[in-house]
């Protein structure tokens, strides 16, 4: 019998039900979530901290942990690195420590081997970025640890959580864009699961409906630079009269750019790019790209701040902060030219 099975029949539902619940899915009401959340608990399906001693020891340790994209070094992350050195900035202050590490497939599927919580080597974690799944941060959740995401959020269960005010901001963008005049907007997008995505995917749709135009949407399995040159190719083929193009993070947009140039596009003459985030790279692509600046530094802040609050009073209610963005207009949107 599976562990799903197993609490299935403890708690008397089905194991597609226990399924939901450990996966933050719609359909299933706040009290069973939490039996069958306390009974994974009890039968060690997420990692627990019942080792003799385990369960008092201090580390002085805070977890920062991301799901390395492909191709990119630790710490290389335009994005994700700004946030850790803030976290780290607001930590040092204390007498808590960072410890900072990559999470691996593996990990993310067997959330109960997770050492860091198993061999109690921290004592509350900060989980950043929308690819990190809710069955792993529900375990998490579960494992009697504080935890704080950054870039995240669950649907149908609480936690502290920590997100830029993406809607507003790709509303904005789309905004910049109608306001030059274009018409034909196609949006490049990562899963429509990932948090920010569907929060960015939405600010473009509402103010496109507003205008009472259609959007045209592409979504692929991760957004980097790679998957942004692959998602322009998509969209060009299937809707070659777009004129401006929004993507939801700098990385994207920078390929769906490199992509457009090699098909003869000239950005911005004949494509309009946005992208979101204004990492590093934003100011120095050619051209220099429009995006939505996201405040990192504020970000890492505040999740070091409400991971310590917790850390003090592990009773607090979770809550969710946003901070504000802002446009950044550069050179890589204009006026659509009208062809005569």
């Amino acid at each position: 019998m599976s562990i799903i099975d197993e609490i299935a029949k403890s708690v008397g539902v089905s194991g597609a039900t226990v399924s939901r619940a450990l996966n933050d899915r719609p359909g299933v009401g706040s009290d069973l979530r939490e039996r069958i959340l306390a009974k994974a608990r009890e039968l060690n399906y997420t990692p627990t901290l019942n080792a003799r001693g385990l369960a008092t020891a201090q580390t002085f340790n805070i977890g920062f942990f991301f799901v390395q994209k492909s191709g990119v070094p630790k710490r290389a992350d335009p994005f994700y690195s700004e946030i850790l050195d803030s976290v780290q900035q607001v930590i040092s202050r204390t007498n808590y420590h960072v410890a900072f590490e990559s999470l691996s497939p593996d990990t993310l599927t067997r959330p109960a081997d997770f050492r860091f919580i198993r061999e109690r080597r921290i004592d509350a974690m900060i989980l950043a970025g929308p690819n990190i799944p809710a069955g792993f941060i529900t375990a998490m959740l579960n494992s009697e640890l504080p935890v704080v995401l950054v870039d995240n959020r669950l649907e149908f269960s609480t936690a502290n959580c920590v997100n830029s005010d993406d809607e507003l901001g790709a509303y904005h963008a789309a905004q910049h864009l109608l306001q030059l005049g274009h018409t034909q907007i196609g949006v490049i997008a990562g899963p429509p699961d990932w948090a920010s995505t569907a929060r960015r995917v939405r600010g473009y749709q509402r103010a496109l409906v507003e205008h009472g135009l259609a959007m045209q949407v592409v979504h692929m399995n991760e957004t980097t630079i790679e998957s942004g040159r692959t998602a322009y190719q998509q969209i060009a083929a299937a809707h070659p009269e777009i004129s401006a193009l929004g993507a939801v993070n700098d990385s994207m947009a920078i390929g769906a750019i490199r992509e457009a140039k090699l098909l003869g596009k000239s950005v911005p003459d004949d494509l309009s790019v946005i992208g979101f985030d204004d990492i590093s790279w934003a100011e120095l692509n050619d051209p220099p790209l429009t995006t939505v600046r996201i405040p990192r530094q504020q970000m890492g802040k505040e999740a070091a701040h409400r991971v310590l609050m917790l850390l003090q009073d592990p009773d607090l209610l979770a809550s969710e902060i946003i901070v504000p963005v802002a446009l950044v207009e550069r050179h890589s949107t204009a006026h659509k030219e009208v062809k005569v």
